[in-house]
């Protein structure tokens, strides 16, 4: 894979170099920018397959570089030291990111990852979908997609009826009775959909308020759907639930 570092500290990108060099040969680091400019340029000339691209560019940031590029048909790995909000818009598209100081496992993963993307198509459409979400109010997301082993599914946030904890994996119930299961814990999404009214019901349960029917007071307090199923409620969580539901149903 031919790589273009960017980032607008030096050190950064020396470090960076230095993690691939050791531990992904698959790699060929073919240029570096600190600026959104020189990225534009670097890119537009060395055509790469997998961008490292730091958020915070100076007073500009990466989405930047991605905004003004013609074509964008690589992979992005977005580095930041900051875990605010343009994450969240990151995760719901499905991209990767490393949070500063960079994990050298999470790193390889990541590459492992973009590698196996390449192997099929390029993400065009992906990307595209994240600077989409870009242009909307952190709140306001329609749709999240969904990383499958075949393929990226895009799904409304309205389709969405509850998600499971399955281990490490989260499986989503839609409303057609399609059931689909993405490789990133509960904990995640609840992030990434709390902010557009989805609740934790349970340390392995979110659920899509819209759907709730009823609150039954067997068990100490569990959740009808319209669906006729029944989302259990731990006793932490119960004021949080009952207080937002009263908001909505």
């Amino acid at each position: 894979m031919r790589a273009v570092l960017i980032d607008d500290e030096i050190s950064n990108l020396e470090n960076l170099r230095t993690l691939l060099e050791k531990r992904c040969p698959q790699m060929s680091i073919v240029a570096t920018a600190q600026t959104v400019s020189t990225a534009i340029e670097v890119v537009q000339r060395y055509a790469p397959d997998l961008l490292f691209l730091d958020i915070q560019l100076g007073d500009k940031t990466g989405f930047d570089v991605l905004q003004q590029l013609p074509a964008r048909d690589f992979e992005v790995i977005f580095v930041t030291a900051y875990d605010h909000y343009a994450i969240r818009a990151v995760k719901c598209a499905a991209l990767d990111y490393l949070l500063k100081p960079i994990d050298i496992e999470e790193l390889v993963q990541a590459v492992d990852k973009a590698g196996a993307k390449l192997a099929t198509q390029k993400q065009t459409a992906q990307l595209d979908f994240f600077l989409q979400q870009l242009q909307k109010p952190d709140t306001s997301l329609s749709k999240i997609a969904l990383q499958m082993q075949q393929e990226i599914r895009y799904v409304s946030l309205s389709d969405i009826v509850r998600c499971e904890a399955d281990n490490t994996y989260t499986q989503f119930f839609l409303s057609n009775g399609e059931q689909i299961m993405v490789s990133k814990s509960l904990k995640e999404y609840a992030d990434m959909l709390s902010p557009n009214g989805f609740l934790r019901t349970h340390q392995s349960h979110l659920i899509n308020p819209q759907f709730v029917k009823s609150w039954l007071k067997e068990d100490g307090g569990v959740l009808l759907l319209l669906s006729g199923q029944k989302i259990p409620i731990s006793k932490p969580n119960k004021d949080t639930v009952k207080k937002a539901l009263r908001g909505v149903c």
